[in-house]
C-alpha cells in the first residue's frame, strides 16, 4: 500500500511532540529550565539561523508549566488526552496539508468527509434527513439557525434587510434556566432589541421547578400575536445548565407546531441518544428542527468543533444564514471529528456515554443507601442534611446528579422542619456547601465535582461525568471514593453549623471581644479583639486595632491546635478580625474563646507598657541627671577645696584618704528611679548571685499528643475521621486564607520578675557614679570601694534589674 510521506511525518511529528509535552522530565531539569526562563521572560530577537522543532516545543512547554505551583498537583493534572484525542489533534495538522491540495480534489475529498460525518452523527443521535454546521463557539449554531428562520419568515428580508422586522417584531422564547447571557448574545448579533427576547419562567405551582412552564409559555405567545409579534423561535433545554432537568420536549414540540415556531434543542442530555435506552423526555428530541450537540467533552476530543443538526429544504437559505459555505476550507472543520469518530467507532462512542451515565447512577445510588442523605423525590416529605436533587423524577438515564448539604434534623420534638432556625441560615448553608465542593474536589479530583448556583436550592454539589469523566479518567472506583470522602465530610458541617451559635454566645460574654456576622464565612465565625482604649481617635484606633488582631492571629496559629485561624476570604467585607475555620465534635468552645480573649489582653498590656516604658524612662533619666548633679555637689562639699586640685588633690588623697558618704547608684529601667548600689554589693558578697526565676507561661502542661480546646474525655482515636477531615482542610485554607508573615513581637516580662542572674550578658540596669571632678579624669572613692578587692582580671558583678 502506498504511503503519502508527508502523512507519514506528520504522525511521527505528532507523536513525538505528544511525547515531550505529556511525557515530561526531570525534575532537576524542569527547575533549571523554568529558571532560565523565568530570567529571559521578556522575548528577545528572532534568531537569524532559526530553531529546530525540540527547541520550540522544549519553549512551549515551559510556558505551559511556568505558574505551576511545585506541591501543588492538582495545578499539574491535565485532560488526559488518549489516542482519540491524538486523532483529534492530527485532523487539525492535515486539515491545513489538505489545504493546499488543488482545487478538484479537495472539493472531492472535503465533500465525502462532510458527508460521512454528518451521516454517522445523524444515525447516533436518531436525527432522520438532517443536515450538520460545525463551529468553534457552542452558541454559533444557534446564531446561523436564528438567521435561517428570519429568511425563512420574512421572505423579503433578503433584499429589504432590517425594515422587514417593522411590521412584525421578532420574537425569540428561551427558558428561565438557559445559559446565562445566551439570548442577549443572539439579540446583539442579530441586531434586534431585547424586547425582542422573551423569557419563560419555569414551574411554580406544578412539575419540575427547573422546567419550563408551558402553560405560561402558551399564554406569552397568544399574547405577542394579538399585539402583531411574531413568534420565531424557542430553545429548550434537554439538560439544563444547572442541574441537567429536560424540559417536556414533546409538549413544547406540539405548541411550536400550533404557532409556526422554530423548536432548538441543548443540553447535555442528548448524549443519551446514543444509547439503546433513552428516557422519553429525551426521544422528543429527535422531532426539533434543531439540536447542538457538544461531543468533545463528552468523548474526551480536544478542540474539536460543536454540532448543529437541523432540518432545512431550501439550500439557498441555509447558504444565506451561513449553515453552509461555499468556500472548501471552511468545510474542514469536521476533519478532526472525522477522523475521532472513526478511531472510537459506533460502540467505543457509546460505550464512553454508557460509563458516564452508569457513574450518575452510582452516585445516586450510594446517596440513597445513606440514612442522612435524601433524593428529590423525598424532599416533600422530610427534611435531609444532604440533599441529592436528580433532574425529574421521570428521568432515570440523566448523567447529571445535584446535591447539597442542608442542616441536620434535630427538632424531632416540635415535628416540623428546623430551616431557618436563626437568622441568615440559607448563606451560611451556601458557604459550608462551597467549602464542601471544594474539598471533595481537592480529595477526589478524578470526580470533577463542581459548584452550581440554583435559584430556590441555594449553592449545590454537582456531578456530572458526561462533561468530565472522559477527559479526567472517571472511574467507579472514584465513585466510592468520592462517597466515602463525603460520609466523612458530613459530620464536621453537622458539627460546624451546631457550634456556631455556641461560638457566638461565647463572644457575646467577653466585653474585649467582638462577633463578626460574615455568612459568607464556612467555619465556626469571626472575631475581633477590641482594645480598652477610649482616649484614642479614630485613625489611631484602627491602627491599633490592626496591629493587636494581626499580632493575635500569629499567636493564635502558633497553637498546638487543629483549628485553623485565619484573615478570612481574599476579598470578604471584614477586616482586621480573626475567622476561625471547621470544627469538631469535641471542641470546647469556651476554652476556645476564653484564649483568644486571654491572649489578646496580653497583646494590649504589653503594647501598652512597651509605650509607657519611654514616657517612664525619659523621666527617670532627667530626674538621674538632677540627682547625680546633687551627688556631685555633696561631695565637692564634702572632700574640700584643696582635694579638687589636680596635684595637691592626689597628694592629699595619699596621706589622707578620704571616706565618701555619697553612695554609689543604679538607674531601674522598670521604675524609672535611682537606686543604691550598696544592697546589691552585699548580696552579691553574701550569696554570689541569684538564679533566674522561670518565665510564667500563658497555657498550661498537656500530656503529649493532646490538642488544645479539646473537651475532657475526648480522646484521640475516637474522633480520628473527624479530625483528620479538619487536618485535611488544613492546605486548602492556607491557599485560599494566606497566613500573616508578621514576626512574634518581644515578650514583656511582669513586674514581678525583675531579678535576673549576674552572669547574663545584658545590662539594661546602668550604675549611674558621680561625674568625676578632678582634670585628670580620677573620681573620687566611694563607699565599698576599698573593703571590697576582686580577684584580678575578673569584674564585680553587676546586678540587672527591669526588662
Amino acid at each position: 500500500m502506498m504511503v503519502d510521506p508527508t502523512l507519514a511525518e506528520m504522525g511521527k511529528n505528532l507523536n513525538e511532540a505528544m511525547k515531550i509535552l505529556e511525557d515530561g522530565r526531570k525534575a532537576s531539569d524542569l527547575d533549571a529550565d523554568r529558571r532560565q526562563f523565568s530570567r529571559s521572560s521578556i522575548p528577545g530577537p528572532l534568531q537569524g539561523d532559526g530553531q529546530d522543532v525540540a527547541s520550540i516545543l522544549q519553549l512551549v512547554q515551559n510556558l505551559m508549566h511556568e505558574d505551576e505551583e511545585e506541591d501543588n498537583p492538582s495545578h499539574r493534572r491535565m485532560q488526559n488526552v488518549g489516542e482519540q484525542g491524538h486523532m483529534a489533534l492530527l485532523g487539525h495538522s492535515l486539515a491545513a496539508y489538505i489545504s493546499v491540495l488543488d482545487r478538484e480534489r479537495l472539493r472531492k475529498l472535503i465533500t465525502r468527509i462532510a458527508s460521512d460525518t454528518t451521516l454517522w452523527l445523524c444515525r447516533l443521535f436518531r436525527y432522520e434527513s438532517g443536515s450538520a454546521y460545525y463551529h468553534e463557539d457552542d452558541r454559533e449554531g444557534l446564531l446561523k439557525v436564528c438567521r435561517l428562520v428570519i429568511n425563512t419568515r420574512y421572505e423579503d428580508y433578503s433584499t429589504e434587510g432590517y425594515t422587514v422586522l417593522n411590521s412584525r417584531q421578532p420574537v425569540i422564547y428561551q427558558s428561565a434556566t438557559c445559559r446565562p447571557g445566551l439570548g442577549q448574545h443572539l439579540c446583539s448579533q442579530l441586531g434586534l432589541p431585547l424586547s425582542s427576547l422573551c423569557t419563560v419562567p419555569c414551574n411554580t405551582m406544578f412539575g419540575s421547578q427547573h422546567q419550563m412552564d408551558i402553560a405560561l409559555l402558551d399564554k406569552l405567545i397568544r399574547e405577542d400575536v394579538e399585539t402583531g409579534k411574531l413568534p420565531l423561535l424557542l430553545i429548550a433545554n434537554a439538560g439544563t445548565p444547572g442541574a441537567g432537568h429536560t424540559d417536556k420536549l414533546g409538549r413544547l414540540k406540539e405548541l411550536c407546531e400550533q404557532y409556526g415556531m422554530w423548536l432548538h434543542i441543548e443540553g447535555v442530555n442528548l448524549a443519551t441518544l446514543a444509547l439503546g435506552e433513552v428516557s422519553s423526555p429525551v426521544t422528543a428530541a429527535t422531532r426539533s428542527d434543531s439540536m447542538t450537540l457538544t461531543l468533545g467533552p463528552w468523548l474526551g476530543l480536544p478542540a474539536v468543533p460543536a454540532v448543529t443538526l437541523y432540518r432545512h429544504e431550501d439550500p439557498a437559505l441555509s447558504l444565506a444564514a451561513g449553515l453552509t459555505s461555499s468556500q472548501p476550507v471552511e468545510k474542514l472543520r469536521a476533519l478532526p471529528l472525522w477522523l475521532s469518530l472513526q478511531y472510537l467507532g459506533h460502540d467505543g462512542i457509546v460505550e464512553k456515554i454508557r460509563h458516564a451515565v452508569e457513574l450518575s447512577q452510582q452516585l445516586l445510588e450510594k446517596l440513597k443507601t445513606l440514612a442522612s442523605i435524601k433524593t428529590s423525590d423525598e424532599l416533600d416529605s422530610e427534611i435531609s442534611f444532604v440533599d441529592a436533587l436528580t433532574m425529574v423524577e421521570d428521568e432515570l438515564n440523566s448523567p447529571v446528579v445535584v446535591f447539597r448539604f442542608s442542616q441536620e434534623t434535630s427538632a424531632e420534638s416540635s415535628g416540623g422542619s428546623v430551616e431557618g432556625y436563626f437568622a441568615g441560615e440559607r448563606e451560611v448553608l451556601d458557604s459550608l456547601n462551597r467549602w464542601l465542593c471544594e474539598r471533595l474536589a481537592q480529595l477526589v479530583p478524578a470526580s470533577g465535582v463542581d459548584i452550581v448556583e440554583l435559584e430556590d436550592e441555594g449553592t449545590c454539589v454537582r456531578f456530572t461525568p458526561l462533561m468530565t469523566a472522559a477527559a479526567l479518567g472517571t472511574q467507579r472506583c472514584d465513585v466510592d471514593l468520592l462517597v466515602e470522602r463525603l460520609t466523612e465530610l458530613v459530620p464536621v458541617l453537622n458539627c460546624t453549623l451546631r457550634l456556631r451559635l455556641d461560638f457566638r454566645e461565647e463572644v457575646y460574654r467577653h466585653s474585649a471581644l467582638s462577633y463578626i456576622e460574615d455568612l459568607s464565612w464556612p467555619g465556626l465565625g469571626a472575631v475581633r479583639y477590641e482594645p480598652r482604649i477610649e482616649e484614642l481617635n479614630d485613625s489611631k484606633r484602627q491602627l491599633e486595632v490592626e496591629k493587636i488582631n494581626s499580632e493575635l492571629l500569629v499567636k493564635l496559629g502558633d497553637l498546638d491546635a487543629d483549628l485553623i485561624f485565619s484573615t478570612g476570604l481574599e476579598f470578604g467585607p471584614e477586616k482586621d478580625c480573626i475567622f476561625i475555620g471547621m470544627a469538631t465534635e469535641d471542641l470546647d468552645v469556651a476554652e476556645l474563646v476564653d484564649t483568644i480573649a486571654a491572649l489578646g489582653r496580653d497583646i494590649e498590656e504589653n503594647g501598652r507598657l512597651l509605650e509607657n516604658m519611654t514616657e517612664v524612662v525619659r523621666k527617670g533619666i532627667q530626674e538621674a541627671e538632677l540627682q547625680l548633679q546633687k551627688d556631685n555637689q555633696d561631695k565637692l562639699m564634702e572632700e574640700g577645696v584643696l582635694r579638687q586640685i589636680p596635684l595637691v588633690g592626689s597628694v592629699l588623697n595619699w596621706f589622707s584618704p578620704f571616706q565618701s558618704t555619697v553612695k554609689g547608684r543604679t538607674f531601674n529601667l522598670a521604675a524609672g528611679s535611682l537606686d543604691s548600689t550598696e544592697p546589691i554589693y552585699s548580696m552579691k558578697a553574701q550569696t554570689g548571685g541569684l538564679a533566674s526565676p522561670e518565665t510564667p507561661t500563658s497555657s498550661a502542661k498537656r500530656l503529649p499528643g493532646q490538642r488544645l480546646f479539646r473537651r475532657e474525655g475526648a480522646g484521640g482515636s475516637d474522633s480520628h475521621s473527624e479530625t483528620s477531615s479538619v487536618g485535611q482542610a488544613e492546605d486548602l485554607s492556607r491557599e485560599r486564607f494566606p497566613q500573616p508573615t508578621t514576626p512574634n513581637p518581644p515578650s514583656l516580662v511582669p513586674d514581678e520578675a525583675v531579678s535576673v542572674a549576674p552572669e547574663s550578658p545584658e545590662t539594661p540596669q546602668v550604675l549611674a557614679e558621680p561625674e568625676p571632678t578632678q582634670d585628670n579624669g580620677e573620681v573620687g572613692t566611694q563607699e565599698g570601694e576599698e573593703e571590697e578587692r576582686w580577684p584580678e582580671g575578673q569584674e564585680a558583678p553587676v546586678e540587672e534589674t527591669g526588662r
